[in-house]
């Protein structure tokens, strides 16, 4: 049976104390567990946030990007290993948050783009780097969820094919990949297809409508996503990931310009859509 979560980037990308109340809500609602971007540099405050959740019931995932000056798939391979030591830092946040699961787009720069199209030797880079991050990682228990993005947002993986390619480039246990419905709904020409083709590997889906706010009110191809992952027997995370500008510094970063639904609109209504899917498919 699947877990749903939210990630509590709708209201803010730093994780601190002032996101308890909010943890509260979310487990008052039903939630069975709750994510977090890793990046804000108070250390403590993931230990914090953690013991807070599991306290209160909830479980905790965390999702996580790098940069340009840390990019798995630069040529110089002094950045590349700046790259691997600041994915150990965000698998050391995550363990502090007691999250087995960190996920996100950080087989490469996040909105850093080549002049050309993704290479294998790319691939061979990012995978040596993953592969080193995926033994860090099962020392904590830890599962690396990669995402592929749009083309908007990224060149190495836009597609869950890319992102298998990837995957098996890394080759190790504990690196595996995640399904975003909004980029699949940009890239993907087939979303069931395209969730079988990463099914063997896939640990982590996000709930995330076409325009960021609350899912089941947009044009995803909702029915086709959640009969698929009932297929193939998918029985991890459904977690919710939606934007607005309460903070702006990082909805400008992503380029989030205008509110979608309201916050709490999104969590009440996005979990009834979920369960609803969810109940339809085990009829």
């Amino acid at each position: 049976m699947n877990k749903i979560g939210f990630n509590t980037l709708v209201w803010s990308a730093v994780v601190s104390d002032e996101l308890f109340p909010i943890v509260d809500r979310l487990k008052e609602i039903g939630y069975d567990g709750v994510e977090c971007l890793i990046g804000s540099p108070d250390e403590k405050a993931y230990k914090r946030f953690g013991a807070y959740a599991l306290n209160i019931g909830l479980e905790t995932s965390a999702v996580f990007v790098v940069g340009k000056e840390e990019n798995p798939v630069n040529p110089s391979a002094e950045i590349r290993a700046k790259g691997l030591e600041r994915i150990k830092w965000a698998i050391d946040r995550a363990y502090d948050m007691q999250s087995k699961i960190l996920c996100g787009p950080f087989h490469s720069g996040h909105s850093v783009f080549a002049q050309h199209a993704p290479q294998d030797q790319e691939y061979g880079w990012s995978g040596e780097v993953l592969h080193a991050a995926g033994v860090y990682a099962a020392q904590a228990g830890i599962t690396l969820a990669l995402e592929a993005l749009n083309r908007f947002e990224c060149y190495l993986c836009n597609t869950m094919k890319q992102l298998t390619k990837l995957v098996n480039t890394a080759a190790h246990p504990n690196v595996k990949a995640m399904y975003d419905t909004h980029h699949a709904n940009i890239e993907e020409k087939n979303n069931r297809d395209a969730i079988k083709t990463v099914a063997p590997i896939l640990a982590h889906v996000h709930i995330s409508e076409n325009d960021r706010g609350t899912p089941g009110d947009g044009h995803v191809q909702w029915e086709e996503t959640f009969s698929t992952l009932a297929e193939i027997k998918y029985e991890g995370w459904l977690t919710i990931e939606a934007f607005s500008r309460n903070d702006p510094d990082f909805a400008n970063a992503i380029n989030v310009w205008r509110e979608y639904s309201k916050p709490w609109d999104i969590a009440t209504n996005g979990l009834v859509f979920i369960k609803q899917q969810c109940m339809a498919q085990s009829r």
